[in-house]
């Protein structure tokens, strides 16, 4: 997907009609000195929340009708990376996207996609058609990473200071946890009473109503760019040296939460743990990180971004590396909380310095390389992980993360070297 380098496209009569015109800008700047959760910031989550659990609801129903009819896990395997392989096709594209035209048009195409993705789920679950399905799980993914670039840069430039920006990618790091934490349950209660029709068509809905909430965000007047300046490419921003030592930090945190999610159910199973108690393991990590998130929104004005990022790889570092040696269920649970705890406070201090460290106009492309690279490791880590566990013990995965995130700290010291001068 390309995007049309001459510049928006003159805003129709009514772009309340269609959801992909161009909004002619960017939310009012009624909401710059946002001090609380007021209307205009509300809607901003409740679309990401809206967006993300079609993609959440999809991902459900879709590997659940595959098993159902009969196909094997690797298909499953197939369907749940086409939800993490499209962001890294579109994840830059949106960037450039939300810079220029700020947050309706990116989330409007995002609504498109997701409903389109949902229809086409739905339709494969009536004709049979796998190929269908899979088109429909790569359009929901893409959808979220188009939104949530252009949702996660709107959210920002409503904070007016440092401390705002924490409290702000709190509650936009608890948009996708509460929508994990509830499509599936919500998803599986429809499909036990009315069926996998009627959990697509669910999906199908949740777009159309981020739709209508998005709206509701003010519109704010569009940034004239001088005529005569060429677009510069994302990449150009790696060379910002605190860029590039955020993004080392951010990927070498997010690939621990893969680490965990893989482990856990392999050391659980050589303890002898029951599913119920691998839920329970894998439920306290959720718990906590949606807790520590909280915290940040209660207490944000208290905390420095690089300070909490280095106490959380250290945290992590060591849970980590005595993971393994835990007692049962009890001993598990507790690292995993002490591990969400660590890794839940990650996003909202990333996100908040990525905006501190970024320029203004560009940080929609910062957020796109974020993305980009989270979701590369989300791709490649877990397929990288089963290996190592193959080819030595369960726990080795945990161990090489620790090992990663102890060189990470030199690009962290780097970080706070440079929020010092």
């Amino acid at each position: 997907m390309s995007e049309d380098a001459s510049g928006p496209a003159p805003a129709p009569a009514d772009p309340a009609v269609d959801p992909a015109a161009d909004p002619a800008a960017e939310p009012a700047s009624t909401t710059a000195g946002y001090a609380g959760l007021d209307a205009g910031f509300a809607a901003v989550i409740a679309s990401l929340v809206a967006v993300h659990a079609c993609m959440a609801t999809t991902r459900v129903s879709a590997t659940l009708w595959v098993l159902h009819e009969g196909y094997g896990g690797g298909y499953v395997g197939v369907l749940l990376s086409l939800f993490a392989v499209a962001p890294l096709g579109l994840s830059l594209w949106a960037g450039r996207l939300a810079d220029r035209h700020g947050f309706h048009r990116p989330v409007g195409i995002g609504v498109a996609m997701a409903f389109s993705g949902a229809l086409l789920a739905l339709a494969a679950q009536v004709l049979g058609w796998l190929w269908l399905l899979a088109a429909g799980c790569l359009l929901c993914g893409g959808a979220v990473a188009v939104s949530a670039v252009a949702i996660q840069r709107e959210a920002g430039l409503m904070a007016a200071d440092a401390s705002q920006l924490k409290r702000v990618f709190s509650w936009v790091a608890l948009g996708p946890a509460l929508s994990n934490a509830l499509a599936p349950v919500i998803t599986g209660i429809v499909i036990d009473t009315a069926g996998f029709t009627a959990a697509l068509v669910l999906s199908a809905l949740l777009p159309l109503g981020a739709w209508r909430i998005a709206r509701r965000v003010p519109r704010r007047p569009p940034r004239q760019a001088a005529s005569s300046a060429k677009p510069r490419p994302a990449w150009d921003l790696l060379r910002d040296r605190g860029l590039r030592n955020l993004l080392i930090v951010n990927v070498a945190m997010s690939s621990c939460w893969d680490a965990h999610s893989f482990v856990v159910p392999v050391v659980g199973h050589a303890k002898g743990l029951s599913a119920s108690s691998i839920g329970l393991v894998l439920g306290s990590f959720a718990a906590a990180a949606t807790v520590v998130r909280l915290a940040i929104v209660r207490w944000a004005h208290r905390l420095d971004e690089v300070k909490a990022l280095r106490a959380a790889m250290t945290i992590a570092t060591v849970t980590l590396i005595v993971y393994a040696w835990l007692p049962g269920t009890l001993g598990l649970m507790l690292g995993s909380a002490v591990l969400g705890l660590a890794l839940g406070a990650v996003q909202p201090m990333v996100l908040s310095t990525m905006h501190q460290v970024t320029p203004p106009d560009r940080h929609g492309q910062a957020l796109g390389l974020r993305m980009l690279a989270s979701n590369g490791a989300t791709v490649a880590m877990p397929l990288g992980f089963g290996v190592l566990a193959a080819a030595s013990v369960a726990a080795a995965p945990l161990w090489l993360m620790a090992s990663i995130l102890i060189g990470a700290q030199f690009a962290a010291r780097q970080l706070g070297a440079a929020s010092a001068r």
